[in-house]
């Protein structure tokens, strides 16, 4: 028969145990949850250098276009710091890309659908303003979405034929608006 004082040692030793068991396990949690941080904020700072040399802008100039200063640009570029939305999106205009895009990079936002290549291309077109591209991919992804709902295995279907897709020689379809005018 155990004593009460050798009970309360063994409950003691049982608690213990436990959270040691538990205390591991969320130091483990927290590791890998700190190096996909890491991850998001060096994959965000490379995303910047990369933008920053395309456009040919050094890092001072980069610094007061966005209202930082030169070590905390230098640090968010590679990877030591992680900066807020309000930063990236004065980053953005100092490089004169969406802001959006950064907010993806940095796992703000989730990335558009549709295909990326023709995401990147409105991006990257200069001849289109910001808010032009924001509208652009804004349909993109809307029509993108909901041809994938309808289309039966996720087949985009083609789009109704006009007078420009029919065959020469053929009369062209009646426009039932037209016919109840």
């Amino acid at each position: 028969m155990q004593t009460p004082g050798e009970f309360v040692t063994g409950q003691v030793r049982s608690v213990r145990d436990k959270v040691d068991q538990l205390a591991g396990s969320v130091a483990e949690t927290v590791a890998a949850e700190a190096q996909q941080v890491s991850s998001v904020r060096s994959q965000v700072g490379e995303y910047i250098r990369e933008q920053r040399s395309a456009a040919r802008v050094s890092l001072r100039e980069l610094a007061r276009t966005a209202g930082v200063s030169n070590p905390y640009l230098s640090q968010v570029e590679r990877g030591l710091r992680k900066p807020s939305a309000e930063i990236l999106a004065a980053i953005a205009k100092g490089l004169q890309i969406s802001a959006e895009t950064l907010y993806e990079q940095a796992g703000i936002l989730d990335r558009r659908a549709g295909n990326p290549d023709t995401v990147a291309a409105i991006r990257s077109d200069d001849q289109l303003s910001e808010r032009h591209k924001a509208v652009l991919l804004e349909l993109y992804e809307t029509y993108v979405r909901e041809h994938a709902a309808t289309a039966p295995d996720g087949a985009v279907p083609r789009p109704p034929a006009t007078t420009h897709d029919r065959t020469p020689g053929t009369p062209p379809a009646p426009n039932p608006s037209k016919e109840s005018a």
